[in-house]
């Protein structure tokens, strides 16, 4: 079990894996010993959107990604937002659209980033004008998309179908 929380929060001591009790059994967590401080390490709620743009899907590329890896709109939720509304400001701020609607796709794991992707379909209208955060991005006609074999590419995949769709799925071997 790893981890890059080190330290307490509250009192600094370093953190260290002790297994206690817990509703469900025992559970080795990082915990403090000299304040009893336990780090959760909980999945983060992370927004995600299949954006449907002139009648074709938007997959944007992130500046920080290596490669031209092109995906779906994601963000993270802020105090005091629901995923619906967070997943709409996460569009306006990425991509300048309104959506006019925005309907729950699912809900995936994406246990690698330790977070829980809510994924969203929003029908957006207006111009596109990508955020620093994205360099570019495409569209793509519904039965032109392919999906990835991970949280997002499953939503996606899951969108497709309900539209008439198989979804393609690529290798990631294959991507770029």
């Amino acid at each position: 079990m790893s981890s890059a929380f080190k330290f307490c929060p509250q009192c600094a001591t370093p953190l260290e894996f002790i297994t206690l009790l817990e509703d469900g059994g025992d559970k080795e967590r990082l915990r403090c010993v000299a304040c009893g401080y336990t780090h959760w390490n909980n999945p983060t709620p992370v927004l995600a959107a299949v954006v449907e743009y002139q009648g074709q899907i938007l997959l944007a590329q992130n500046a920080a990604w290596p490669g031209k890896m092109f995906a779906l709109i994601t963000g993270f939720m802020e105090a005091a937002e629901t995923p619906r509304g967070g997943i709409e400001r996460e569009i306006k701020e990425e991509t300048n659209l309104d959506a006019s609607e925005i309907n729950l796709i699912g809900v995936y794991d994406f246990q690698r980033m330790n977070q829980v992707i809510i994924a969203y379909h929003a029908v957006c209208h207006g111009e596109v004008k990508l955020s620093p955060e994205l360099v570019d991005y495409r569209l793509y006609a519904f039965d032109q998309v392919k999906c990835w074999p991970s949280s997002t590419g499953y939503a996606l995949a899951d969108w497709l179908r309900t539209r008439g769709h198989e979804p393609e799925f690529i290798e990631w071997s294959k991507r770029g």
